[in-house]
């Protein structure tokens, strides 16, 4: 197996792998109680949005969001505005520690929630994302590279 196959497998496993992760945890979102995070997620889309978007409208529109994104990354889809919105995405799962850092630690700062840790298991996944924008950076410098006219 070349470097190359193998930096290719290797990103299929992570797509494969944050995909799972995300199908199953956006599945859980379109079911009434099933998610350990429903609450969290209301409480943080209210505060982000001012109480605009009502409950059950926001965790509806994650739930779609990452199951769609579950199923881009299943399907082996490598498509770069993908990964970039799964990015963001990770990056605001970490919102929570800043508006609503009652929920996440105990009775002091020291001491760490379920849901705390169900936040701060999201660096490896924006870990591997980001990982698999350096194929997208690779991509881009060989077309850059290329002469805009071939000469014979």
């Amino acid at each position: 197996m070349t470097f190359k196959q193998n930096l290719q497998f290797n990103n299929r496993i992570l797509l494969w792998t944050i995909g799972m992760v995300y199908l199953f945890f956006g599945l859980l979102k379109f079911f009434p109680n099933t998610s350990p995070a429903e609450d969290l997620v209301q409480e943080t889309i209210a505060n982000l949005t001012f109480n605009l978007v009502p409950d059950q409208m926001g965790l509806l529109l994650l739930a779609s969001f990452e199951t769609f994104i579950g199923i881009a990354f299943l399907v082996n889809l490598r498509n770069k505005y993908i990964i970039y919105s799964s990015i963001a995405h990770i990056v605001m799962t970490f919102t929570p520690v800043f508006i609503l850092p009652e929920l996440l630690f105990g009775k002091n700062d020291f001491t760490i929630t379920l849901l705390s840790q169900y936040i701060f298991k999201n660096i490896i996944i924006l870990g591997a994302l980001l990982s698999l924008t350096k194929e997208f950076k690779v991509d881009e410098k060989k077309v850059c590279n290329q002469p805009i006219i071939k000469t014979h």
